[in-house]
């Protein structure tokens, strides 16, 4: 069997080419999920290496946003003021992505690429309101993350495509962010369920609401017919609708880290909690 060809560029504009050349390369960021099944898979033709590559790196305010580098690590993320300022859940996320290991070698881009339904930063970025930067030698696009999953570990990314950075539009001062995770253990556990949310509040009404789920879909998913339900509520009325709403919303199946009876009730009470005063 001949070896896999390799290529790691130095440049996005190297990138992008080479992608557009080998759209059938597997792509490799921090490698944090591709190397843990690495036995399972079938060797790749080829392999487009972008770990630390500077340009994709980084995190930056950008006027009414920040930007994040796709191949910025969950340990940059966590430690960065920018983000444990203005959007802590995605610093909290950060926090339990695997061990210090993991996290020192993962990237955001590697976590929205991989696209599982139990990534957890990604329900963070659906109460963010992210949008994803993905270029190619045709040019650069942004998807709202709403619209990006679009199936099992399917995405929107088309196969010349490289995803180039994550925009996270600052909050307004009334918003309450919040972000929760149950696993098996409290560290270093794949997650039972996760969500994050993010509510404007005026006094102690919920104005608007956004809610992403993980473990609880094919893909993670925002919970519109919740957030819909509790406007216009107090906080203790939204999370009563909450928690009766969530049920309908969701679709979790059955496996070997929990049953789906016992997810839909845990995910009920969890987003209850988004809520608590």
């Amino acid at each position: 069997m001949s070896e896999p060809l390799y290529a790691r560029p130095t440049s996005v504009a190297e990138a992008l080419e080479l992608r557009a050349a080998h759209p059938d390369w597997m792509l490799l960021a921090g490698g944090t999920d591709l190397l843990v099944d690495s036995n399972h898979r079938k060797v790749p033709v080829g392999m487009l290496d972008l770990w630390r590559l500077a340009a994709l790196g980084g995190i930056r305010q950008r006027d009414a946003a920040i930007e994040i580098g796709a191949g910025t690590t969950w340990l940059e993320i966590e430690r960065h003021p920018l983000v444990r300022v203005g959007f802590l859940p995605l610093a909290e996320a950060a926090r339990e992505i695997g061990a210090r290991q993991i996290q020192a070698r993962g990237t955001i881009g590697g976590n929205i690429g991989t696209s599982s339904p139990v990534g957890d930063s990604l329900p963070v970025l659906l109460a963010l309101d992210a949008e994803i930067e993905v270029a190619s030698v045709r040019g650069s696009r942004r998807v709202p993350y709403r619209d990006y999953c679009v199936g099992y570990r399917k995405t929107a990314l088309a196969a010349d495509e490289l995803i180039i950075a994550v925009h996270l539009p600052t909050p307004v001062a009334s918003t309450r962010m919040v972000w929760r995770k149950v696993g098996t253990r409290k560290a270093q556990s794949i997650s039972k369920v996760m969500g994050a949310a993010t509510m404007v509040l005026d006094g102690g009404t919920v104005v608007s609401a956004r809610i992403g789920m993980g473990a609880v879909a094919d893909r993670p998913i925002r919970l519109t017919a919740v957030e819909q339900a509790v406007v216009g509520l107090s906080l203790l009325q939204a999370a009563e609708a909450a928690r009766a709403a969530v049920p309908a919303a969701i679709a979790p199946i059955s496996d070997i880290r929990s049953t789906s009876d016992y997810r839909r009730a845990v995910a009920a009470n969890l987003v209850a909690r988004f809520f608590a005063v």
